[in-house]
This record gives structure tokens, C-alpha cells and sequence, in this order.
């Protein structure tokens, strides 16, 4: 299924693009590499100059690294491309901050916490925001086992009750992952 067709004619504008990237590595850590791009599809006057058509605005970098329980070991952060470059581009070392976060406790609060308004760069915080679902796809299969045949008898699958399709009253648990099947009659 797909969007619906536009209405109107339209003329691309902007684009932005997140990418995040995730590695296991040799020492038993996982390193999630985490990219922004901002691109204006014309030439646009900043306050610091001009900055050609598909030119980025933004093209920043965020890795953390974590390990097996989702605990950030260490961040580090660089701007590549900014509007104020000289400003934006000294903000890297505070990403440092994320050290010792995990991404499934309380993540999202506390980077707003650490690194909100002029603490942080709103673009790499913003960024920060989409790792932990990142993690979790990364982690799944891998790390954590996600299907019936790879979980224990006592083990329930980390995903379940995690989204909407996914819920153990619902069809999908029913159907592929039976034996955590809750019937809604036996939950009341």
C-alpha cells in the first residue's frame, strides 16, 4: 500500500534524509552510525551566505556505541555541512553526554534533558530520538531472538506488547506465536 497519488502538482522543495547504520564489531560492541542531510532543491540565501541548489544545509553525523544490554559506551558526534559554520559545527564533544544512557531506559527523556535547546544541536538531538527503535531492529534476530523457534519455553519474545500488531490479544500473536497468545475473555 502506498501514499495516495497527490492532488495538486507540486515542486520538490526540500528533502531530508536520516540514515542510521548499525555494526556489530569484533569486541562484542555494536557501533549505530546515524546520519541527517538537509537539501533545498534550489539556491537559497543563509545569514552566513549563499548555499547553492542540492547543496546540503545539514549533513551531520552521530555514532554511539552500545553493548549487548542497549548502554551507551561511547558517542561522538561531527558536522560535516551547517548554516553557521564556525558555530554549529563546535557543538560534537557535547554528545558526549550520552555516555552511559541506555537507549531502552529512559533514553528519550533524558537526551532532552542533557541535550535540549542551546546544550545540543537540534538536528543531532533530533536524530539521537531515532536510535533506539534503530537498535532494536538492528538487535533483532541478531542479538535477540524475535520468532518461536528461537525462544526458550520461559522466554517471551522482546517484541511482543511492543506495537500495535504485536499486542498478545490480538491476531498476529495468535497466529505466529501461539503459545503467548492472550484471549481477551482470559485477560478480563
Amino acid at each position: 500500500m502506498s501514499l495516495s497519488n497527490p492532488v495538486s502538482r507540486r515542486a520538490l522543495r526540500h528533502t531530508r534524509a536520516i540514515d542510521i547504520q548499525a555494526f556489530a564489531r569484533e569486541d562484542g560492541l555494536w557501533d549505530l552510525d546515524a546520519h541527517i542531510t538537509d537539501i533545498k532543491s534550489f539556491d537559497t540565501m543563509l545569514a552566513s551566505g549563499p548555499r547553492k541548489g542540492n547543496e546540503a544545509l545539514h549533513d551531520l553525523w552521530l555514532r554511539v556505541t552500545v553493548d549487548k544490554q542497549l548502554t551507551i559506551i561511547d558517542a561522538e558526534a561531527c558536522s560535516d555541512a551547517v548554516p553557521y559554520p564556525g558555530h554549529c559545527n563546535t557543538i560534537g564533544p557535547a554528545y558526549k553526554a550520552l555516555i552511559g544512557l541506555n537507549l531502552m531506559k529512559g533514553f528519550r527523556q533524558a537526551v532532552k534533558e542533557r541535550l535540549a535547546g542551546v546544550q545540543g544541536c537540534t538536528h543531532l538531538t533530533e536524530l539521537a530520538q531515532v536510535l533506539p527503535t534503530a537498535a532494536v531492529q538492528a538487535f533483532a534476530n541478531d542479538v535477540w531472538p524475535v520468532n518461536e523457534r528461537s525462544s526458550t519455553a520461559t522466554e517471551k519474545p522482546f517484541q511482543l506488547d511492543k506495537c500495535h500488531a504485536l499486542k498478545t490479544d490480538g491476531g498476529a500473536v495468535a497466529e505466529f506465536y501461539p503459545r503467548w497468545s492472550v484471549n481477551k475473555a482470559d485477560a478480563a
